[in-house]
């Protein structure tokens, strides 16, 4: 089978909303490694890896809300989708105390290999469907309850959005007003990072945006995806209506 970096789902649906998920699979293309990071299987099922769940809740969400979605198809160990191009961390070599032995020498050729075959390509499909007029752009990503030797992270879903987008705001209102979620405000990771892609394809473009992290515990089997695609789509047009945008 021919690779492709990414998938797309719905490009003709209608809505303005534009699902994207950055880091949804664990694929390791065959020009990399041979297909192999050198890492043990049951490494390359942990969120050092790819958003577990998240794929998974972005395709549901995307249907539901009758919007198109567009996804990465190789892991963020590859190389990071949600990083700039000269960010340290776009290549990691360790991630939660794993060493990650075929980036570990990775030189630049290597680095513009991936750039080309899989960065690249990921984020010139994105900017393309962002492009549509009036759209909104909800960024799905999942985080682990807890790093290795740090503290349990007790929200169910964060939101993650610079000072000053119009959006988030009202979207983190409608998810705190039931009372019943503990919701992190650029929790667990801070609401910019430069160069990264909300801020490369809405943030600096002006879009209306927000990154979601749900805690991959609560989405790793299929009752919790329905339920957060579910939930997420009864809450986002509604925060968009307090939004007047």
């Amino acid at each position: 089978m021919t690779y492709t970096p990414f998938f797309v789902e719905g490009a003709a649906r209608p809505a303005r909303w534009l699902i994207t998920c950055d880091h949804a699979t664990n694929v390791v293309p065959s020009f990399v490694g041979g297909g192999d990071l050198g890492l043990p299987p049951e490494d390359m099922q942990r969120h050092i890896a790819y958003d577990v769940g998240a794929f998974a809740v972005s395709r549901l969400l995307a249907e539901r809300l009758n919007a198109p979605l567009v996804a990465s198809n190789f892991s963020r160990l590859v190389i990071d989708p949600n990083r700039g191009e000269d960010d340290p961390t776009l290549l990691m070599r360790l991630y939660d105390g794993t060493l990650i032995p075929a980036n570990r020498h990775a030189d630049d050729a290597e680095r513009e290999k991936r750039l080309e075959r899989c960065y690249r390509p990921y984020h010139a499909e994105l900017a393309k469907l962002a492009a549509r007029p009036e759209t909104i752009v909800i960024s799905m990503h999942s985080f682990t309850p807890q790093l290795r030797g740090r503290s349990a992270r007790p929200w169910e879903i964060g939101i993650l959005h610079p000072e000053a987008e119009a959006f988030s705001p009202h979207l983190i209102k409608a998810l705190q007003a039931p009372g019943d979620l503990c919701v992190g405000v650029n929790e667990p990771y801070t609401g910019y990072l430069p160069g990264d892609a909300i801020d490369r394809h809405a943030t600096k473009p002006g879009r209306p945006n927000a990154l979601v992290e749900l805690r991959n515990d609560l989405i790793a089997e299929s009752n919790g995806q329905h339920y957060w695609a579910d939930r997420l789509a009864e809450v986002l047009p509604r925060a968009l209506q307090a939004a007047g945008l």
